[in-house]
């Protein structure tokens, strides 16, 4: 079948709503409407829900862990919030309560097209760039670093195609760094690994209005299966195909988990400030990974954050201290950056002219390769002769 031509299937004792679904889906063209018998997998199936809709729930799970069906849609009579509840657990896409709204169907349908349009794209080949920011000691800024080289790589001209994982298994911030209510998290990833594909993962992820794709961890201790290294290949090997940019806010854990993240990643920005228990901690932490061979010295890069111009180490000595050069320098600005944590929005929305913004931006710009090297090194060696004046 051409990859513009959407298989559908129904499964509805309405009369009523089965004509109604056939008039909308002849009208909206792009799908194919497979007959009773036809064993093909659809890439849509509309059932309808009987009374009783706990078999229903087990035999549509079992066709979606077998892979049997792609998206799912409900019909139903009641439209009860615990059914509501066990469809999402599942995976049903949409969910319409009888009589069926016919401007709200087609704005359904039209939205599966969609999805189905960005997944075959998204197959034909990605092979995204895995970039993880992990904190020498805690509370140097790591997942503002995370959440804001996000947007800002999402936002750039040429639209890449960003996710953003949290990957603090204790009580994940990003929801709060972004203002957003996601109903899923990487523990909907660890029960259901099995099933883990690309339809599966575009349900589970939350889209920011900046275009960013979030994975949050669970708000809570118990209740979710904890990432294995396994699993976290799988889940990475998979968004690599889906997404330019899969940004990791790894926090400061180094359990196997956490250094599979870092074997896997290209790039690990290691984040740190001008505060010698700082300094030292990157210093172990570049040569534990080194020794390790989790990465090399050239995947590593060094982030400074929080540069204040008076401090007390300079910045040559900061460099010497971990035996390596510093990658990108992001000043001081407590007040913008608080007040952006504190709004729930990236620093590209509260303050765009801001200092601390255009820093983002340019290490988004150095990441993505968009500069010669040439040009990033004039730019740090004129940032050094100005003793750090920005």
């Amino acid at each position: 079948m051409p990859d513009n031509i959407c298989s559908i299937k129904f499964a509805l004792k309405n009369q009523t709503a089965n004509d109604d679904l056939i008039k909308i889906i002849r009208a909206l063209g792009g799908f194919e409407i497979l007959p009773p018998g036809d064993n093909r997998k659809p890439d849509l199936l509309i059932y309808e829900l009987a009374k009783n809709a706990e078999r229903d729930f087990a035999m549509i799970e079992s066709l979606i862990d077998k892979r049997a069906i792609g998206d799912v849609f409900l019909i139903s009579e009641i439209a009860d919030p615990k059914i509501l509840m066990k469809a999402m657990r599942i995976g049903v896409k949409e969910f319409f309560p009888l009589p069926i709204e016919i401007a709200e169907v087609k704005q359904a349908l039209q939205r599966f097209k969609e999805r189905k349009k960005e997944m075959v794209s998204q197959v034909v080949g990605k092979s995204g760039q895995i970039i993880t920011t992990f904190g020498s000691k805690g509370g140097v800024g790591t997942t503002t670093v995370a959440v804001n080289l996000a947007v800002t790589l999402s936002l750039r001209e040429e639209s890449p195609s960003v996710a953003l994982i949290d990957m603090n298994t204790l009580f994940g911030e990003i929801p709060l760094f972004l203002e957003i209510s996601p109903q899923f998290h990487w523990g909907e990833i660890t029960r259901n690994i099995d099933r883990l594909d690309n339809a599966f993962l575009s349900n589970v992820l939350t889209r920011h209005s900046s275009g960013v794709n979030i994975l949050p961890s669970p708000a809570y201790l118990n209740g979710h299966v904890r990432p294995t290294p396994e699993a976290i290949s799988r889940l990475l090997d998979l968004m690599k195909t889906m997404f330019d940019y899969v940004i990791i806010d790894g926090g400061q854990s180094t359990d196997d988990t956490s250094l599979r993240i870092v074997e896997l990643s290209d790039t690990l920005l290691l984040i740190t400030i001008l505060s010698l228990p700082c300094l030292a901690n990157a210093n172990k932490l570049i040569k534990s990974f080194i020794d390790l061979g989790y990465s090399n010295s050239d995947r590593i890069k060094v982030i400074l954050n929080r540069y204040m111009k008076k401090s007390e180490i300079p910045l040559g000595d900061a460099e010497s201290g971990i035996n390596k050069k510093l990658f990108w320098v992001i000043p001081n600005d407590y007040r913008t950056t608080m007040s952006a944590i504190n709004k729930g929005k990236p620093l590209a929305k509260v303050a765009p002219k801001a200092q601390i913004t255009q820093a983002f931006g340019e290490l988004s710009g150095a990441l993505a390769c968009s500069e010669p090297q040439q040009d990033q090194k004039k730019k740090w060696t004129l940032f050094k002769r100005n003793n750090g004046k920005i």
